[in-house]
């Protein structure tokens, strides 16, 4: 039995095109796999660790080999609460809306939580950068107001769907799906952009 995890950044819910696409391939998902579980990591509601001069320091730390301090072994530890979980879903999905041309800063708020040495990615002299998060598939959900993919002319300001598809890539994934709903600004051609999300999220939802 797998375990799926559901990070959720847009605060739309129901009316938020990501989520719709997401919710579409879970549905799919859970009908393919019934013995699987889902959990939903809400990022709106979720009690993330600050990201702090005392955290900051812990990361230092960590990487020059050094002992903590009072303060700081209490930050790291809620850092590192947070990787272990990402870390103990076997699948992951992502859905996130476009926010000024990037990702709501929930998201990259988690992302900085999660992106600790020694915990989702480490470091040698010899190998430089490596990831530590390995044998699992990871799903990229976004949404957009305009349309930003190969051959709009677009690409070079597009700071969402490459940006969290390098993280994960960075953390060691290495299948990673992506679905899109584009033009979300104008109603009929969101709508068809999220039927055909939808279709392609039944499909990928059987061997995910």
């Amino acid at each position: 039995m797998a375990k799926v995890l559901f990070i959720e950044a847009s605060p739309r819910k129901g009316r938020s095109y990501s989520t719709q696409a997401a919710r579409a391939f879970l549905d799919a998902y859970q009908a393919a796999h019934p013995g699987d579980t889902v959990e939903v990591l809400d990022l709106w509601t979720a009690d993330l660790p600050a990201f702090d001069g005392a955290t900051l320091d812990a990361k230092y730390a960590v990487m020059g080999g050094k002992d903590f301090t009072a303060d700081q072994a209490q930050a790291w530890a809620k850092v590192v609460a947070a990787a272990e979980h990402f870390k103990a879903a076997d699948k992951i999905v992502i859905s996130a809306p476009m926010w000024n041309f990037s990702v709501p800063y929930v998201l990259k708020h988690y992302i900085d939580v999660i992106a600790q040495p020694g915990q989702t990615f480490g470091w040698s002299p010899d190998q430089g950068y490596f990831g530590l998060v390995k044998g699992k598939p990871a799903l990229v959900v976004t949404a957009s107001m305009g349309a930003y993919g190969p051959g709009t002319g677009a690409e070079a300001i597009d700071f969402q769907k490459p940006y969290v598809e390098w993280m994960l890539k960075f953390f060691g994934f290495e299948t990673i799906h992506s679905l899109q709903v584009v033009n979300t600004g104008m109603p009929d051609s969101a709508e068809a952009s999220l039927a055909e999300a939808k279709v392609k999220a039944t499909a990928l939802a059987k061997a995910f």
